[in-house]
């Protein structure tokens, strides 16, 4: 349902755009980005990329040669001292000379292919020593992965050599065929490249057509070699990424430690404000009232009319007093937001704000609380973000579900040019970022200079269970 409140809402945000909104505009191109008059596929034999990738390959084999050959050397070695005390050393020390050569690679991927690949998961080891430190090589997936690089990189990196330098080579030689055809009659005696020859006839490309087709399908050859090289460099990009780099458990384990972080530092930020909002608020005013009430206790025989007044102004203090505390609790947890769920906390929140806002919550069921809060807490931030800044005249809220996502999406007409990145501006949008990230959530921020503001976010859709 739509509903209009006669107050809104406004933002500080990054322009941001992403691939998973389509009503989002698409960006323009960088102001630095050259446009060229030649299509890719003519520039690609000339491009330093073409040419990198031309050394990967080359470089590939010698080096592919040389790791399969201490791999196996080492680990056949290792497996076959096993029955004394020297292969346990002598097979961990192969596997850490695989993760040397596996930084080798990961380094000249990045230098050659333009792949940055993080450095796998580091060696855990509980103690000190050489023992430890060869129970956490043997132990280590990325040591056991590195050495299967190093067995699967030869085979590869053979075929490629071999195709990347005959078409290589086919090309740029029946390219430039019309400036060294003349070697063949000159020196070989014969009128030029042989084509066909048997005991009785030889045809040979010797005359002016034949030349010009020869250099054309060598243009053809030199054209269609980066793509070949580019599709062949593929497979060591996966090579690299999948085998070098972090494992996806690793990968998630340290997104899951670093949003823990996260989520404890925010609670314990939440925790601070709350401390400081009673001490400094509602504390005070209670110090102050029972002072106040002691007072007019003394003063009730000597003076009723003075005691009645105090009293009076007691019971004022008490009603600011709840109210701060209403409000403090409902920054906590809304009692709405658990009774009647996100459409109404919605209308609520939104009726405070400065701005007319249109609220829209298209869900038929309840997601999961802590996914209902922190879409709650978004929007209310947000709102705030709009009140103080975005200096617009309305807002909209709209809330929907899209297969097992939570979508929140904001938007108001103000001033834009909203920051993620600016801490300085008050905005808040980092600290959501962080908190949306703590539970696998998406902030997404477009915010072009003159507005308007568009902040989607997009969380995990968990159902609600029995409350």
């Amino acid at each position: 349902m739509a509903t209009e409140y006669g107050q809104g809402y406004g933002l500080d945000s990054t322009p941001a755009g992403h691939p998973r909104y389509p009503r989002h505009p698409g960006r323009p191109g960088r102001a630095g980005e050259r446009r060229h008059r030649l299509p890719a596929v003519l520039r690609a034999p000339v491009e330093g990329r073409a040419w990198r990738e031309l050394g990967y390959v080359l470089l590939s084999l010698p080096i592919g040669i040389l790791l399969f050959t201490y791999a196996v050397t080492m680990v056949s070695l290792g497996a076959g001292l096993l029955v004394t005390f020297l292969g346990v050393p002598v097979l961990a020390a192969g596997l850490a000379g695989c993760r040397g050569f596996g930084a080798l690679e990961r380094t000249r991927a990045r230098g050659l292919l333009d792949l940055d690949v993080a450095e796998p998961e580091p060696l855990r080891m509980k103690r000190q020593g050489f023992a430890a430190w060869m129970g956490a090589v043997l132990k280590s997936g990325a040591s056991w992965r590195a050495l299967l690089y190093a067995v699967l990189h030869l085979p590869w990196a053979t075929f490629s050599f071999v195709v990347s330098v005959t078409v290589w080579t086919i090309g740029w030689s029946l390219l430039t065929y019309p400036l060294w055809f003349w070697v063949f009659p000159m020196y070989a005696g014969q009128g030029g490249i042989q084509l066909y020859g048997d005991g009785q006839h030889r045809i040979y490309l010797d005359n002016p057509f034949e030349i010009t087709v020869t250099a054309l399908i060598g243009l053809l050859f030199t054209i269609a070699t980066p793509w070949i090289v580019r599709a062949l460099t593929m497979v060591d990009r996966l090579l690299v990424h999948g085998l070098l780099g972090p494992s996806r458990l690793v990968t998630r384990v340290v997104e899951l430690e670093s949003d823990r972080g996260a989520v404890v530092d925010t609670a314990a930020a939440d925790l601070r404000r709350i401390e400081r909002d009673l001490h400094d608020g509602a504390q005070a005013r209670l110090v102050a009232l029972a002072m106040d009430l002691g007072l007019a206790k003394e003063k009730l025989r000597e003076d009723p009319r003075a005691a009645a007044h105090m009293v009076d102004e007691a019971h004022g203090e008490v009603k600011t007093a709840l109210q701060e505390l209403r409000d403090l609790a409902r920054g906590i947890h809304p009692a709405v937001l658990t009774d009647r769920g996100l459409d109404a906390a919605l209308s609520s929140v939104a009726s405070r704000c400065t701005v007319p806002v249109r609220v829209e919550v298209d869900l038929t069921e309840r997601p999961a609380p802590a996914i209902e809060g922190i879409a709650y807490f978004t929007v209310s931030e947000l709102l705030q973000n709009i009140s103080k800044h975005a200096r617009a005249t309305w807002a909209s809220v709209e809330v929907w579900r899209t297969e097992s996502r939570l979508m929140v999406q904001v938007e108001d007409n103000g001033v834009g040019g909203a920051d993620v990145s600016d801490a300085s501006g008050g905005s808040g949008l980092a600290g959501l970022t962080e908190r949306l990230e703590a539970v696998d959530g998406i902030l997404v921020v477009d915010s072009p200079a003159g507005g308007p503001t568009r902040v989607t976010a997009e969380l995990p859709w968990r159902a609600e269970r029995t409350r």
